[in-house]
């Protein structure tokens, strides 16, 4: 994929994200009410829009410039890639929050971010390559303060944060895992 053309899919997530932003503002935060709340039917619907939506410029702007990067750098491997990637992300991450989160509405692309994140890292593991493994210690000097989101805040989703990751490392071993030969496998 030509990187000109996935930076643009990336950015245009980004500028997508900054128009719900301004139409949040507009409507007095409204659109808050289709994030996720945990362990409740009409939560169901954030597991797919709570990444989209964020409480304030603030918060969408620290989201922003990670997941420019971040899904940049996943996307060098090709729209397809960065799609399977991000689904798995938002719905297994999401679902995970949904089960397993305290109450409250989570909204936010930071469980995105994190699971990019912890992608990228994996992806060194898991497809090993001198390439993969400068990237992932690029990511793991500029982002490695990131796992203090792990810590719970008031106010913050950590457990989007973490669940985001752990899917992150999931995508990382579904996608790249190398098949066991069943002739070669250890007895």
């Amino acid at each position: 994929m030509d990187a000109l053309k996935g930076f643009k899919t990336i950015a245009s997530l980004a500028i997508f994200m900054v128009a719900l932003q301004l139409l949040n503002v507009a409507t007095g935060y409204s659109l808050v009410a289709f994030g996720l709340v945990p362990r409740t039917v009409h939560g169901l619907v954030g597991i797919i829009t709570s990444p989209f939506l964020h409480a304030s410029f603030a918060h969408l702007s620290a989201n922003l410039i990670p997941f420019l990067i971040l899904g940049t750098l996943v996307i060098v491997d090709g729209l397809n890639r960065f799609l399977a990637v991000s689904a798995i992300i938002i719905l297994l991450g999401g679902s995970l929050v949904w089960l397993f989160g305290f109450a409250g509405v989570h909204i936010g692309a930071s469980g995105w971010v994190f699971g990019l994140w912890a992608y990228l890292l994996s992806r060194a593991w898991f497809h090993r390559s001198w390439g993969n493994l400068i990237t992932a210690s690029v990511v793991a000097l500029l982002y490695g303060g990131l796992i203090f989101g792990f810590l719970p805040r008031h106010g913050v989703s950590f457990e989007g944060h973490l669940f985001g990751a752990f899917a992150g490392f999931i995508a990382a071993k579904v996608l790249l895992s190398a098949p066991r030969s069943r002739f070669n496998a250890a007895r």
